[in-house]
């Protein structure tokens, strides 16, 4: 591939048409796809038609409410198929786009089949290590009454775990597969208007937002269904009981994390190692624009946006949803039992209820987004994020009104009849609190207002001050979020209080379960968040074809405008993920202590931090955070020197690159960081599986010999939350702070300031390629990080103890 790249025969470089290098050695398709392709469609048929009777026969037997979930996901997935084939209609160009976008798909199917090898293989790995610690481990009097053995619970929980690792392997491919094949289609759109190219980018964004969050919920409704149907749930006296199902899926939760986490750590170093490596020689040192062709490091700058950008933030996602679903379950079922509620079913499924409204009222916003007749240049460009926050607007109404249906329909109950209002008004809590989280990261991140522009402004007197006033900037940016937090956390929590289900003895139970319904609220419109997230990356994409391609200058200029609207997008996705993380994983903490209780035999309500120990456990928790942060960004600087170094080389050693009579070798970078960052991943990504199993480990045998049977329990719960804590202040800085560095960039780049190749812009790049990794690796990965130290603790309680 190498030789191909730097010796191809393609004619005079300078020549127009500009034609470039067909990376492609031979077309990659999946092996599950490859599988499919090669059955006789008639065949395929029958088996979908059976699989998907089993699938709605499993839900007959379990609840209507499962029924109805099924039928709407399989809706969306039929409307996803629409949506590409919209997208995947429209023309890709000319042939040197077409070459290019071959390059960029090439690179990123490669890495992406490399990367999920090696996740899977570690997968498999931990699987095992879960069997063994399950098939060893003791149960709860529960379990025993009901019949679940321990080896039930090994299985369970391992392939649970396995179904979580492949469907969130399964939203990353989607993520990527769509936006390999709309950026060029985008690109070529802008050549006519920008509000065509706006449409093609949201559409592509859509198909991906839609299969990953129905993914999410139909994987855990046929999970939650098929073991109520094989343990047969609430049958014969001593059976499983419903209200215990959900504790049973914390594996899915697990495995979506843990292959989230290596997604996002692997395409976070690609994209920014890429991303700085070309900057900083391309643009710093020889003075050419982005995304220049004659940059040896751009095509491997534009497969990171699809890896890094498109197929770990699908991941990421997804993850979110699966564990918020999962912590409201249990939450609802452990409420329903302990207010002792008749029908619980309504209280546990209410999560996959309010996740099946979002995929019908995103799908309403995504097909606001139209595009216009009036094709000509000429015409006025529209602001696009004015456009994208009309859609969200529809999608906010709709989601309110949907929340307050689901409640009525499910929460009601005849022991407090006005419990659903108090519930309908949580999500509303919810609701807001995600609108004002996408406002303020908006707020800070996008050149229109005050914080981005004074940034932009510190760059006029050197590099130096561009830092300090980013980095100052992130540090302010963490406070009305966490106020806004702290409020919704409050406000859910009294209203779920006060709205009448009591226990036995009288006292209220309500609170937990009203912060669940909030998180659900804020999570109600993920498909469409996530779909302005997916539009970021693949208008970048577009934006580097258009520049590679050398289109007009008023090409360019659209494929800018949406890039760095794109840039706001995608950090406004940030700031919700983050969000959604804290009240997550204040959820998944509470679910903690309820097992632990359970395994234990002992109540376990609270943790006091006045214990040595305790507050070391806490201490150990906020370290995590800094190190893995640390190790995430020395990842990327040492993969972006090894892409300086080539780059360099290439510069010095092909004089004839600079006017167009030499290629750059593009393949050799794509190899650099490509391995690189497999190699890099590793490292923090088991720091984080590792440390709080080791931490309980050594505290479990610490409290035994000292007489405190649930010391390891206690010392994990404090590091759990003081490292939720500390990951949702340092994501919001890390995030922050990245993102307004890049926007300042983009303010200077539309001619303000002195304009691209000043001094000032100089500036404004060195503050840029400091929040790569802050933005594109470490932050983003933090979202994850955060939920799986709740996960893994609530699969791995049993050895803490």
């Amino acid at each position: 591939m190498d030789e191909e790249l730097g010796n191809g025969n393609l004619g005079p470089y300078a020549d127009r048409p500009r034609t470039f290098p067909n990376m492609r050695s031979k077309v990659y398709t999946p092996l599950i796809f490859r599988i499919l392709l090669g059955i006789n469609v008639r065949v395929l048929l029958v088996l979908l038609f059976l699989g998907f009777g089993a699938v709605f026969y499993m839900g007959a037997r379990t609840s209507p409410i499962i029924v109805f979930v099924f039928s709407v996901c399989i809706i969306s997935f039929l409307f996803s198929i629409y949506l590409t084939k919209w997208v995947l209609s429209k023309d890709e160009g000319p042939p040197e786009m077409v070459q290019i976008s071959d390059a960029i798909r090439d690179g990123a199917e490669g890495f992406f089949r490399t990367q999920y090898g090696t996740i899977s293989k570690m997968a498999f790995l931990l699987a095992l290590v879960i069997l063994f610690i399950y098939l060893f481990r003791s149960t709860t009097p529960q379990q025993e009454s009901s019949g679940i053995g321990r080896s039930t619970t090994a299985y369970i929980t391992v392939a649970a775990f396995l179904l979580g690792a492949v469907c969130s392997g399964i939203a990353g491919y989607v993520g990527m597969w769509v936006s390999v094949r709309a950026n060029v289609r985008v690109s070529s759109a802008a050549r006519r208007s920008a509000r065509e190219a706006l449409q093609i980018a949201v559409r592509a964004g859509g198909f991906s937002a839609l299969i990953v969050v129905g993914m999410a919920v139909i994987g855990i409704a046929i999970l939650y269904s098929t073991f109520y149907v094989w343990l047969g749930v609430d049958g014969a006296p001593g059976s499983v009981k419903v209200t215990d199902l959900p504790l049973l899926l914390v594996g899915y939760g697990f495995g979506a994390s843990f292959v989230a986490l290596f997604a996002q750590l692997g395409g976070g170093i690609y994209t920014k190692a890429a991303d700085v490596g070309a900057d900083l020689v391309g643009k710093v040192e020889q003075g050419i624009p982005e995304d220049d062709p004659r940059n040896p490091a751009v095509i491997a700058d534009l497969v990171g946006d699809n890896v890094g950008d498109c197929a770990a933030r699908g991941a990421d996602l997804f993850e979110s949803i699966a564990a918020e679903i999962i912590s409201a379950m249990i939450l609802g079922g452990t409420m329903a039992q302990r207010c002792k509620i008749e029908d619980p079913s309504g209280f546990i499924l209410f999560p996959l209820v309010v996740h099946s409204f979002d995929l019908v009222i995103s799908s309403v916003g995504i097909l606001s987004i139209r595009g216009t007749r009036d094709s000509g240049l000429k015409s006025p460009i529209e602001d696009p994020m004015s456009i994208l926050q009309k859609g969200y607007s529809i999608t906010i109404v709709l989601a309110v009104l949907t929340f307050g249906l689901s409640t009525r329909w499910l929460l009601y109950t005849e022991r407090a009849p006005s419990a659903w209002f108090n519930f309908a008004l949580c999500g509303l809590v919810g609701i807001i609190t995600a609108y004002l989280f996408v406002w303020i990261t908006k707020y800070y991140t996008d050149y229109k207002h005050e914080p981005v522009r004074t940034l932009a402004l510190s760059s006029v007197t050197g590099h130096g001050t561009n830092i300090i006033a980013g980095v100052s900037l992130g540090l302010e940016s963490t406070a009305l979020p966490v106020l806004v937090i702290s409020i919704s956390i409050v406000s859910a929590f009294w209203l779920g209080r006060t709205s009448g289900l009591v226990d036995e003895a009288g006292n209220a139970t309500g609170g937990l379960f009203g912060t669940a319904v909030a998180t659900m609220g804020m999570l109600s419109t993920a498909a469409y968040v996530l779909t302005m997230d997916m539009f970021g990356p693949i208008a970048d994409n577009a934006g580097g074809i258009v520049e590679m391609s050398q289109q007009p200058e008023s090409v360019r200029e659209i494929t800018d405008l949406l890039d760095a609207v794109g840039n706001t997008t995608k950090a406004t996705t940030k700031g919700f993920a983050i969000g959604s993380a804290a009240l997550a994983s204040f959820l998944l903490f509470s679910a903690y202590m309820d097992e632990v209780a359970a395994f234990s035999q002992e109540p376990f309500k609270q943790v006091d931090i006045a214990i040595p120990e305790v507050f070391v456990g806490g201490l150990l928790g906020s370290m995590l955070i800094f190190l893995f942060s640390a190790w995430a960004c020395a990842a990327v600087g040492r993969t972006a020197q090894e892409v300086v170094k080539e780059v360099r080389r290439q510069f010095i050693e092909r004089p004839g690159i600079m006017d167009y009579t030499e290629k750059p070798d593009y393949g050799r970078c794509v190899a650099i960081v490509a391995s690189a960052s497999l190699r890099e991943m590793i490292k923090p990504g088991a720091l984080a599986i590792v440390s709080p199993i080791a931490v309980g480990f050594l505290f479990r045998i610490l409290g035994y010999y000292t007489g405190h049977p649930l010391l390891g329990a206690k010392v994990v719960a404090a590091m759990l939350m003081f490292a939720t804590v500390s990951g949702i202040l340092m994501a919001l800085f890390l995030n922050t702070a990245g993102g307004a560095w890049d926007n300042a960039k983009k303010y200077i780049e539309t001619g303000a300031l002195g304009g691209k190749g000043s001094d000032c812009h100089k500036a404004a790049i060195t503050g840029d390629t400091v929040g790569d990794p802050f933005k594109d690796t470490a932050g983003p990965s933090l979202h994850v990080l955060i939920k799986m130290l709740a996960t893994i603790t609530l699969v791995m309680a049993p050895i803490f103890l």
